[in-house]
């Protein structure tokens, strides 16, 4: 295992999670949730994400080999994932739908909002590409963003605007749809 600190893979990885975890797009679906049910905890949904992307970093390996799934295969999945959920934030269409339940802080909020399987995937690919050392503290500074933004949401909605948070979220859609492509190409061999 290597554990290794590298401040320029930290940013990389943490770039990646950003634009996986997309907070910032999520605002206004956020804001809905908050609308709908009264408020936020963004303490208790930003550890139970932070707990949810730990534990599968460590177990989710585990869980592939019970059933037999290669890093590479997993990698070439959550490749495609990642396509396509990169073409939702830069078409800004929906292809995939979930339902909204009652709770907010941890469900849907931290799971599946924050700790997706967009985040979860992404997790064990990188996992293939990074060091754990890197990953893990990229994980933490991501949750350390995802607590400020729901700290401040009023604030950042207003800051950013509609305009803004439109621009935010293409911009990390390409991000993504770059790292689902050179995931696929890695895995695939083409």
């Amino acid at each position: 295992m290597n554990l290794q600190f590298d401040i320029i893979e930290i940013l990389k990885v943490t770039m990646v999670l950003f634009a996986v975890i997309d907070v910032i797009g999520s605002i206004p679906v956020i804001i809905s949730l908050k609308q709908k049910t009264g408020g936020i905890n963004a303490s208790k949904a930003s550890v139970v994400s932070f707990g949810i992307m730990i534990i599968f970093l460590f177990l989710g390996q585990t869980i592939l080999d019970i059933i037999g799934i290669s890093i590479g295969d997993f990698a070439i999945a959550g490749s495609i994932l990642l396509f396509i959920v990169a073409f939702e934030m830069i078409l800004g269409v929906q292809i995939a739908k979930d339902a909204m339940p009652a709770t907010a802080s941890v469900v849907p909020l931290a799971f599946p909002l924050i700790a997706g399987t967009g985040t979860l995937t992404t997790l064990l690919s990188i996992r293939a590409e990074y060091n754990i050392v890197s990953i893990i503290t990229a994980i933490f500074l991501n949750v350390i963003i995802v607590y400020i933004v729901l700290r401040n949401l009023n604030k950042i909605e207003k800051v950013l605007g509609a305009g803004g948070i439109a621009i935010i979220k293409k911009v990390f859609g390409i991000i993504l749809l770059a790292l689902a492509i050179k995931l696929f190409r890695k895995y695939t061999g083409l």
